[in-house]
């Protein structure tokens, strides 16, 4: 089964101010969306939500620490031949994506969702 991480949002980021201002991440938020227009993709993809700070564990764990961001989906290896993997980042025999937009094209792809208009 396919992978996707999502942050929790609320979390605060240290880095950014002191006040201790909570934040949602905008890309996670428009797969939640889509998560929320189309609720049978639950069924069919593991969706793990993490916290902000890093390291991000369960994500280095699977496809190592340059790529912690979020959204985050590894596709399954039994996917692997259904995508063009140049689009793809590949670590340890895995392919993954950070980029919202590919990871709303494989849905539309692989689970027959309509096609994102940006």
């Amino acid at each position: 089964m396919d992978i996707l991480f999502l942050l929790r949002p609320n979390f605060t980021d240290s880095l950014r101010d002191q006040a201790g201002k909570l934040y949602y991440c905008p890309d996670c938020a428009l797969i939640e969306g889509v998560l929320s227009y189309y609720p049978h993709l639950r069924q069919q993809i593991d969706i793990r939500y993490i916290d902000f700070p890093h390291p991000r564990k369960e994500i280095v764990d699977l496809v190592g620490d340059s790529h912690q961001g979020c959204p985050n989906l590894i596709l399954d290896t039994a996917h692997h031949d259904t995508v063009d993997a140049s689009l793809y980042l590949q670590y340890g025999g895995r392919l993954y994506t950070t980029d919202p937009k590919l990871v709303l094209s494989y849905f539309s792809d692989s689970f027959g969702i309509p096609i994102a208009h940006f």
